[in-house]
């Protein structure tokens, strides 16, 4: 069965750090909805049976987004 990704688990945040992060930084909580939009997508991708190569490809997505969040928490 499909699950959702969490993101804060490997960001190794606790919700309440991360929302502060977003709070001093707009552009984070951007790609924090962008994130949590792409994971949806892959959720209801596999959910669906989705070709595999579709499903990698918004795998890699999510990722590209998840690596430009990283970026973001760098001091």
């Amino acid at each position: 069965m499909p699950v959702k990704h969490d993101l804060l688990a490997d960001l190794q945040l606790t919700r309440e750090a991360f929302e502060d992060h977003k709070k001093k930084d707009p552009h984070l909580g951007n790609l924090h909805a962008n994130y949590l939009k792409k994971d949806n997508e892959v959720v209801e991708a596999e959910r669906d049976g989705s070709p595999d190569d579709k499903v990698t490809k918004l795998r890699k997505e999510r990722l590209l987004i998840k690596d430009q969040i990283v970026a973001h928490l760098k001091p």
